[in-house]
């Protein structure tokens, strides 16, 4: 009987060292009552020695999670955490801002959320992403390759875990710049499928929304695109596309008459708000953005006097970039944290997009890969919101997020390969 305890509790040390961690949470701070849906929480262990500790929510499907398709959400960034597509974009429950006070942000459920119709694993990654960490300083070095393959490697082991969703039709998806990581992972899906490996995933497809593709043509239909919509002159962009030959993104700084134009440009953009050009700009910008203007972080923590309602009588213009305040306030409750099992210690701060990652950009154009999957008979659903100047086709950056009612039909549809 004493070694069964000393075996228990060795397998016990070795589950988390490993990061074979999941556990169901029932209910959480600022949404009344028991959960409705299923959610699990949890830590699956990747790259050598299992140094790097990724973190994960799963929702399962609450129409038919037997049936229904299970699909890994990666958000983009790279370093947005996955409870930004969740409680802005495609989660079960949202933020109720007409509740919820500075100290105080109160939930809601999300009517709209695509988990209605889907099993989906919101993956933080890559590592420094959310509350995904690692061991040592060495396994924060990453770049879109590791990253692909660190999620590949979570994939395989979650359903290792999760046995009962081998047989799910499996769909890999993401937004923004995860339209560089999943065509790859997507593709080491069907790689390893065809090597044998197991588990065998029942791979049927990809989504992709507003995604980064090819990252010089994305950043070159800036200007196109602000001329279309009105915000550059017939004569500036007229201009610019001489002087600068089509190219305004790797610009050769010896050709003033590029630089001058260019400069105009940036001018006469400062002011739009990039991801809706619709929506005021405010000084918080969303750090969605991986095209243009940095973010600052650290303004989240020091202004939290904008979620404050106006007084005497003034009024405020509306700022998409305030409710992204409510982010950080609730992660950041330790009560929080603990509803969500996360590891005491593991971070120092939880950030809505980490933009101090250490990461490389290695892989600058997967159209290649997206043909390769396309002749492979996967499915692709591609799609993109005609008011986007971050990465611009043509909603919003994250479409979602925009048009929640709209997209949720069109993944409905499609999931049932139903006409969109």
């Amino acid at each position: 009987m004493k070694w069964w305890w000393v075996l228990c509790f060795l397998a016990l040390c070795l589950l988390f060292r490993s990061g074979l961690s999941q556990t169901v949470v029932k209910s959480l701070p600022g949404l009344p009552g028991d959960l409705p849906f299923y959610l699990e929480t949890g830590y699956i262990g990747a790259g050598e020695r299992e140094d790097v500790q990724l973190f994960y929510y799963f929702v399962k499907s609450e129409r038919s999670p037997k049936d229904d398709p299970l699909v890994l959400w990666l958000t983009g960034g790279p370093g947005c955490s996955a409870l930004s597509a969740i409680l802005y974009e495609i989660g079960p429950f949202t933020f109720d801002y007409d509740k919820s006070t500075r100290d105080r942000p109160a939930l809601k459920l999300n009517e709209y959320s695509w988990t209605k119709v889907a099993n989906i694993i919101f993956l933080d990654q890559p590592v420094g992403t959310g509350f995904s960490y690692a061991n040592s300083w060495e396994s924060y070095n990453i770049n879109d390759n590791i990253s692909a393959a660190e999620s590949y490697e979570f994939l395989r082991k979650w359903l290792k875990l999760h046995p009962e969703f081998q047989s799910n039709p499996l769909y890999i998806a993401g937004d923004s710049y995860s339209g560089i990581i999943v065509p790859m992972l997507t593709l080491q899906v069907d790689e390893g499928n065809i090597a044998g490996l197991k588990p065998r995933m029942n791979l049927e497809g990809y989504l992709l929304g507003n995604p980064a593709t090819n990252i010089s043509s994305d950043r070159n239909s800036i200007v196109p695109f602000a001329h279309l919509k009105g915000l550059l002159s017939d004569e500036l962009y007229g201009s610019a596309k001489i002087d600068c030959n089509g190219d305004y993104f790797d610009v050769n700084l010896s050709n003033a008459a590029c630089v001058n134009d260019l400069e105009a440009v940036t001018k006469c953009l400062e002011n739009i708000y990039e991801a809706n050009i619709l929506e005021p700009n405010c000084l918080l910008m969303a750090p969605k953005s991986t095209v243009g203007r940095a973010w600052d972080s650290s303004l989240i923590i020091e202004d939290r006097s904008l979620l404050l309602l106006p007084t005497l009588g003034a009024s405020r213009v509306w700022c998409r970039s305030y409710n992204y305040l409510y982010s950080y306030i609730w992660a950041s409750d330790k009560a929080v944290q603990d509803a969500l099992h996360v590891r005491e210690g593991t971070i120092e701060k939880w950030v809505r997009c980490n933009e101090t990652l250490s990461y490389t950009y290695t892989v600058s154009d997967v159209i290649d890969i997206h043909k390769d999957l396309i002749k492979r008979g996967y499915r692709a659903l591609i799609h993109s919101g005609d008011h986007d100047m971050v990465v611009p086709y043509g909603g919003g950056h994250t479409a979602p997020e925009y048009k929640p009612k709209e997209c949720f039909a069109m993944i409905n549809r499609w999931f049932d390969y139903y006409y969109l």
